[in-house]
């Protein structure tokens, strides 16, 4: 249950795109194409679905204060948590360079069409976003690692997917000439956030316990709003 809730919370819930606003710069200029945002979307997730454990096992094994008790009780005390931006990125930098030379090898075509985006998702917020927040939120497991990772990949990818499906018919569509390109691509996204805001219920609503003393309360009231109904219901028979 909880790498569900986790799941579907990632993708709806805490979107990179539409709850944190992480990872625009490639959202709006690789958008302007279907194909290019799956090819981009899918790289976003392989990377995630790769950084985010090893990020993980690198945070509760050398990075957080203690994490080198495990070679022994005079490394305890010591607190690398300075260097996690720097051991990160580093590892996003290493897993980009190895998916650039992937799809330069399978995909040329897909490869010239990404240009400069493709390298720079070694610097996209999103994907370090995804690691600092499994950081912050103190994610248990490596499973949950992952899965956080895999579903964040998941989140961006159908949020540049459908800005790119969504940009490819307002091109041939009568938009007022101060809201073309960007301006347009910018109300959109903003209506899909609070679309998207809609499903912060959805994890939520159901779960608590009403107390027996307040739903002994609730009974009371209902009880005197019948016998208030029955009262003048007699009152109007009386009158006719």
């Amino acid at each position: 249950m909880e790498h569900i809730e986790l799941f579907f919370k990632a993708i709806f819930i805490d979107n990179m795109v539409f709850a944190t606003f992480l990872g625009m710069c490639s959202y709006l200029a690789v958008s302007k194409k279907v194909a290019t945002a799956v090819g981009l979307g899918a790289a976003v997730i392989f990377v995630m679905a790769i950084t985010v454990p090893l990020n993980w096992l690198l945070d509760v094994y050398l990075l957080k204060d203690g994490a080198l008790a495990w070679l022994g009780p005079e490394y305890a005390q010591y607190d690398l948590s300075f260097l996690s931006f720097i051991m990160f990125i580093a590892t996003i930098a290493t897993m980009v360079q190895l998916v650039e030379i992937i799809v330069e090898k399978f995909s040329p075509a897909l490869y010239n069409s990404l240009g400069i985006f493709l390298p720079l998702i070694a610097v996209n917020c999103a994907i370090l976003g995804g690691s600092l927040f499994m950081q912050s939120r103190e994610i248990q497991t490596l499973g949950l690692a992952f899965n956080y990772g895999v579903s964040s990949g998941i989140g961006w990818f159908l949020a540049i997917l459908a800005i790119a499906a969504i940009r490819e018919k307002i091109r041939y569509s009568n938009v007022p000439p101060p809201l073309r390109g960007l301006g347009i691509t910018f109300i959109i996204t903003g209506l899909m956030a609070i679309g998207f805001m809609s499903f912060g219920g959805m994890l939520t609503g159901g779960d608590e316990e009403v107390p027996v003393e307040q739903t002994a309360d609730i009974k009371q009231v209902e009880i005197e709003k019948e016998a208030i109904n029955i009262a003048k219901n007699k009152t109007e028979i009386t009158e006719q």
